[in-house]
């Protein structure tokens, strides 16, 4: 019984974005670039159980590149109106589109000069007049057996709240690299770190001349510590790499490994990344090269610093 209403559910819910995503239109465009226009905040507001969807579409647009905040009605009739401003959108969350506080606060909106976008489920509802876009959330039936509780309903709502914020973080250009700015805490931030922000620079670097000797060689990735020696020109661009793994296959294999220079010895020009490659990137690299550092370095293969798999452990990558 539990799980045959449970599968009824889940059903019912999967259906219902479906007909939501085969409904959208122009409208859904208009949203989007009057979204994206927005010289201020998106401001989500809803009462109940749309207000807690709209909370955490507020959350979802401040976190992929649009300033958001979510605003109650109740509370904005009383003083948190102040919250807005000209400039910002209104984003209006109500299934009846009748919802008390939400069509007294648009009263006051259209004071205020803010654009308003009415997420409901009757177009000719009280809130869809009064909005500049209407986005259409109507489901044939809530997922609650009675047809009662707000379920399938507010799937959508959230679920359309998610396809319109992720639009407008799009069409902004938002990139990997904007979302670690704003997302610096736990293991998702420290994916997204950059790769300059973890590597080994300066004189941690092991770097050695071409023609330096093989002993040299040794000491210079011993003292470093990486397991790894870049050999560079004297413009400090990278001519190859030597690693532990290549010094004990060449002990093995030279009658007389010591006699070599670091060019000789040399087997690789070194698999290289770039700074501002994401530490998730570069982990990648490291696990399909099956390497333990690998090399930084410009457009020229001037090397910048070297970043070894340890560095990625230290952060909690793995």
């Amino acid at each position: 019984m539990s799980l045959d209403l449970a599968r009824e559910v889940l059903t019912t819910e999967a259906e219902a974005i479906l007909r939501l995503r085969d409904r959208l239109d122009a409208a859904f465009v208009r949203a989007v670039d009057l979204l994206s226009a927005c010289t201020g905040r998106v401001v989500w507001t809803g009462m109940g159980k749309s207000g807690i969807i709209c909370r955490k579409l507020a959350a979802t647009m401040a976190s992929t590149g649009t300033p958001a905040l979510f605003l109650h009605p109740a509370e904005a009739i009383h003083g948190d109106i102040g919250m807005v401003a000209p400039g910002d959108v209104v984003v209006a969350v109500s299934n009846s589109g009748e919802t008390e506080e939400l069509v007294h606060l648009v009263e006051f909106l259209k004071r205020v000069g803010t654009s308003l976008v009415a997420l409901t489920s009757r177009p000719d509802s009280t809130l869809a007049g009064h909005a500049d876009v209407h986005l259409d959330l109507a489901v044939d039936r809530e997922a609650c057996p009675h047809n009662l509780a707000p379920t399938a309903s507010t799937t959508a709502a959230l679920a359309l709240g998610d396809a319109l914020a992720l639009a407008v973080s799009a069409r902004k250009g938002f990139k990997p690299e904007d979302f670690a700015q704003l997302h610096p805490g736990g293991r998702l931030g420290k994916r997204l770190l950059a790769v300059r922000e973890l590597m080994h620079t300066g004189d941690r670097v092991p770097r050695v001349a071409p023609e330096t000797s093989m002993k040299d060689v040794i000491y210079e990735m011993s003292r470093k510590g990486l397991g790894i020696a870049t050999i560079q020109d004297a413009d400090g661009r990278l001519i190859g790499v030597l690693t532990d793994g290549d010094l004990r296959r060449m002990m093995e294999a030279e009658v007389a490994p010591l006699g070599l220079s670091a060019a000789q010895a040399m087997r690789s020009r070194g698999i290289t990344i770039a700074p501002e490659a994401l530490a998730s990137e570069a982990l990648h690299v490291l696990e399909q090269r099956r390497i333990t550092a690998v090399v930084v370095t410009d457009e020229q293969r001037r090397v910048l610093g070297v970043l070894h798999l340890h560095d990625l452990w230290g952060v909690g990558l793995f």
